[in-house]
């Protein structure tokens, strides 16, 4: 089967392009998958230039999303032709992902796809749309109601742009935090409500505490703009955060938390019970279903997949890259 590998050479330097290697051998309480589509995320990239902190094993196929159907089953969960979806655990990380024609994995990590929703749109979503829903479920478990100011950084990335559209629909007022100066009528076509470029929204970074602007936040970068966002929540507020293209680190105060009370709360779409999976995918294929998910989505091929790669490492990309197998 073709896949896309990444590899060390003999001068024990990283690697990568697509290949002919052999099709994975289906085990005891395993499915294999004919891949139909899998997608590309951050830790994807992370992985195509052998970060040790993604991926230890090498040669490997990247890829930590994918759906398709069940071309054979050795589980009594599932069947054969059956359509499945399987996102996180060590998928893509140190065991060989969706980037490529078949794929096996753990029955216990796949999720029967909802029948409301296609293998290509929940694909699509993938990684970026489980979390954004996940980050939702924890803004509205813990108080927010419809009308309220939800800033959102990151925003033209898989995370932040689904983020957009999603509270857009749900009734939310959206902020989108964006380093892209040229892409105000992008975000706003995605339901912002007002665009903020990063220059201005760090001003003033020095000082405690800022004026309270957002009643809550979904963070997707990390560092400082995670920081700065945490300032301008106002009593009572709701930050997720789930992501770190800009740093895992935060260095902050404890002055908003005493004196407004507001919740920081991490987002975790790999490790979490399958349930909530299975009840974020359900949304996210039913009344939280955007209709703009084919203009945050670029289609590409296994043979695109290094180029993706450079974009997403660099900050360039927009919205959510679609890999048709």
């Amino acid at each position: 089967m073709k896949a896309f590998v990444v590899e060390k050479n003999k001068n024990d330097e990283i690697i990568s392009s697509v290949k002919d290697v052999q099709k994975p051998i289906c085990n005891e309480n395993e499915i294999l998958i004919k891949v139909e589509y899998s997608s590309l995320n951050y830790k994807d990239a992370l992985s195509s230039i052998g970060h040790s902190g993604v991926t230890r094993n090498f040669p490997h196929i990247t890829g930590v999303d994918v759906s398709g159907t069940v071309y054979e089953t050795k589980s009594p969960i599932f069947k054969i032709g059956q359509n499945v979806v399987v996102t996180g655990y060590d998928l893509g990380m140190n065991s060989d992902g969706g980037h490529c024609e078949f794929v096996k994995v753990p029955a216990s990590w796949a999720i029967p796809t909802p029948d409301s929703i296609s293998n290509k749109d929940i694909m699509i979503y993938g990684t970026a749309g489980l979390t954004s829903a996940l980050s939702i479920n924890e803004l509205i478990n813990n108080g927010l109601q419809e009308h309220s100011s939800v800033l959102v950084t990151g925003s033209t990335g898989g995370v932040g742009s689904i983020s957009v559209a999603i509270l857009n629909k749900l009734g939310f007022k959206v902020t989108a935090l964006t380093t892209k100066k040229d892409k105000d009528n992008f975000l706003k076509s995605l339901g912002a409500t007002e665009v903020i470029l990063i220059d201005d929204f760090m001003q003033n970074k020095q000082k405690p505490m800022l004026k309270e602007n957002f009643d809550a936040v979904i963070d997707s970068v990390g560092g400082e703009i995670l920081a700065q966002a945490i300032k301008q929540v106002k009593y009572d507020g709701i930050v997720t955060c789930c992501g770190l293209t800009a740093s895992y680190e935060l260095n902050t105060n404890v002055f908003p938390f005493i004196l407004r009370g507001i919740r920081l709360i991490g987002i975790d779409s790999v490790e979490c019970k399958i349930e909530k999976k299975q009840k974020a995918w359900e949304k996210l294929a039913g009344k939280w279903k955007i209709e703009c998910l084919d203009a945050i989505t670029k289609e590409i091929s296994l043979e695109e997949i290094k180029e993706a790669y450079e974009k997403l490492l660099s900050g360039k990309a927009t919205g959510r890259y679609l890999i048709k197998i």
